[in-house]
């Protein structure tokens, strides 16, 4: 059949017209360009960081998300079903950069299906709301390997995105991490001091780095140092180290490595637990270590002589005592709030420890993680030790703060371009005759610059991970257990736990919040209180003087010998009766007002998200209507 009206023939080109535009824009939401978006939010938080977007498009085996999530239960908080659908749009993010690499699963566990035994497996046993078993976790697979986030907790939404990224990082790794440590104490334990005694145990932190990495114990003199194989180096306080196993950290840094070093101005636990015995002529392990040659050469100096002291984070200690240099530094001693390294540490403790200085001129990049305050200053360590509470008294603050955890970072040149240590002595003897080829196994040159960037964190306490210092050690029935007193344990999990999982990890940042409170309207809120409030606690006071001044009027009456009150005290009582009654209207008004006040903010605000915008759009149309029909007549 022939269509001729017009109005029918305009009604089959706008449906015709809509059903074109949403199946187009059902088709490019099945493509790669689909989901694809541009972020103009304040910090992007829609937007990958780059450490994300390295580890996916550096994945070269398939890994699966399996996305647990109760979407068909009425007994889901709104709250939980809101940040349901970030992370549905996250993990779309996730996959569409990927390139196919990652598959993203999405179960719905509910009772008796293969998704709950699918949840139990993955050791994802849902959270209890409302009556009901409510599942919102993640499992994330590749190959055997798997890490699981039990639940996504909507408080924790800043961190997503970096546990996420880490657990992917960490199922697509062939094996476990390896980490070297090299240390001038007997971190795994050692043999007994005297005959008949126990051997002595491993450190606490020791034995839990033994369940999460494999351990390799490189020894104080090492020449060499892969990196290939060793993730992270962790010198733990290297106390007499040689310029030879200097110059090995110094080449393994340069070819790409992490180190993580732990020094010590005045270490306890090398006192303690050094050995050595002074009478027989036999020395322990020096209390104090530093890095001379590498140091200097990233730009950075260590004060290894004098402990640091600082009152604003001194320590009370048993009696009473005043621990001037020891620091129990809180969330105003760690700058970088959103740093997943510091983030949710509450307090970390540092036992006598010493400080960095950054002198600069090494070409990195250097980024504070804890620091003292500007009140802080150098004392005796033997004195400091022993908690002299002279100390107190005599200290001068040097009006420097000073890092106490800092991270380096770039591309870092060698702190021995002359080659190593020794060598060149020996070179007249292996010099080669005149016109004589070099062997074609002949070691290369050392490096002088970094293939590629490398890591340093720097710490400046040892006592900090000691058994006595970072835990609440007990022994049951011969098993030992072990609680941490403090984030003294955190902090280095933290940061080896960033540092291995991949390089793309290191320095990532917490992405910013996505619920944003409207601060505008809380201020304007703030100050109606304020204002309102200050009338009403007024009226209050008046009001409770009334009803106390009323009660001991009764109260003399009751207590008289005539049942009746005089005249006076009549009237008074009615006069007080009355203020009462009329302070509690007072009250009621200024309430209503502050009622109104508020109504008339939200009114005003609903107003302007509604009408504003729509009547610019108009505005703008009428524009452009004006401007056409003028450039028309001028034909």
């Amino acid at each position: 059949m022939k269509i001729t009206h017009p109005v029918t023939r305009s009604a089959f080109g706008v449906a015709a017209l809509v059903a074109i535009a949403v199946l187009a824009n059902w088709l490019v939401s099945l493509t790669p360009i689909g989901n694809r978006g541009a972020d103009f939010t304040e910090k992007q938080i829609h937007t990958l960081s780059d450490g994300t977007r390295s580890i996916l498009g550096e994945l070269d085996t398939p890994v699966v998300v399996r996305y647990y999530a109760s979407r068909s239960t009425d007994y889901m908080p709104e709250e939980l079903k809101l940040h349901m659908r970030r992370v549905d749009d996250l993990l779309k993010e996730y996959a569409s950069l990927s390139k196919g690499r990652l598959r993203i699963e999405n179960l719905d566990p509910q009772p008796d299906t293969d998704a709950e035994d699918s949840a139990n497996l993955d050791g994802i046993s849902g959270q209890r709301m409302n009556d009901q078993n409510l599942y919102f976790g993640l499992a994330v697979s590749c190959l055997d390997r798997t890490s699981v986030i039990p639940f996504i907790d909507p408080r924790d939404e800043t961190m997503l995105e970096y546990h996420l990224s880490k657990a992917i990082a960490e199922v697509s790794m062939p094996v476990k991490p390896r980490i070297g440590i090299m240390s001038a104490m007997e971190l795994k334990g050692g043999p007994p001091t005297m005959p008949g005694q126990r051997p002595a145990p491993a450190w606490v932190i020791y034995q839990q780095l033994k369940q999460s990495f494999e351990l390799e114990d490189i020894a104080m003199d090492a020449t060499s140092i892969d990196p290939a194989s060793i993730k992270v180096l962790l010198l733990f306080h290297p106390a007499g180290i040689t310029p030879e196993a200097e110059f090995a950290i110094d080449q393994y840094l340069l070819k790409g490595g992490t180190v993580v070093a732990c020094l010590d101005a005045f270490s306890v636990a090398a006192q303690m637990t050094g050995g050595g015995n002074p009478m027989m002529g036999q020395q322990g392990i020096p209390t104090s270590s530093t890095l001379p040659t590498l140091l200097n050469a990233w730009g950075v100096s260590f004060e290894s002589a004098k402990v640091l002291a600082d009152p604003a984070f001194a320590t009370k200690l048993a009696g009473d005592r005043n621990g001037l240099a020891v620091l129990t530094l809180n969330k105003e001693a760690m700058p970088q709030q959103d740093n997943v390294i510091t983030k949710d540490l509450a307090s970390v403790t540092l036992f006598l420890p010493g400080a960095f200085t950054r002198t600069g001129g090494a070409g990195v990049t250097a980024n504070t993680l804890i620091k003292s305050t500007t009140g802080a200053g150098f004392v005796d360590a033997m004195r400091a030790s022993q908690l002299d509470p002279s100390l107190n008294t005599t200290f001068r603050p040097s009006g420097t703060a000073y890092d106490l955890v800092t991270h380096l970072s770039g591309t870092f040149k060698t702190a021995f371009p002359d080659g190593k240590p020794g060598e060149k002595a020996a070179e007249p003897e292996q010099e080669k005759k005149d016109g004589e080829e070099k062997k074609a196994d002949e070691k290369p040159a050392s490096l002088k610059e970094a293939t590629q960037p490398g890591n340093v964190f720097l710490i400046a306490d040892v006592d900090a991970f000691y058994d006595r210092f970072a835990y609440n050690v007990q022994n049951f029935g011969g098993m030992q257990m072990a609680s941490p007193v403090n984030g003294n344990a955190s902090l280095l999990f933290n940061l080896l736990d960033q540092a291995v999982g991949s390089k793309h990890l290191i320095g990532t940042r917490s992405r910013s919040a996505i619920r944003r409170p409207f601060t505008v309207v809380q201020k304007m809120e703030a100050k109606f209180d304020e204002q309102v409030g200050t009338k009403i606690e007024e009226f209050k006071q008046k009001q409770t003087a009334a009803i106390q001044k009323l009660s001991e009027l009764q109260s003399a009456r009751s207590g008289s010998s005539s049942p009746y009150a005089s005249p006076e005290q009549e009237a008074e009582i009615r006069k007080l009766r009355k203020e009462q009654v009329e302070y509690s209207k007072l009250i009621r008004e200024q309430e209503k007002d502050l009622r109104r006040q508020k109504d008339k903010l939200a009114g005003k605000i609903t107003l302007l998200n509604t009408a504003v915008m729509p009547l610019i759009v108009i505005l703008v149309g009428l524009a452009l209507f004006i401007q056409r029909r003028r450039s028309t007549r001028a034909r």
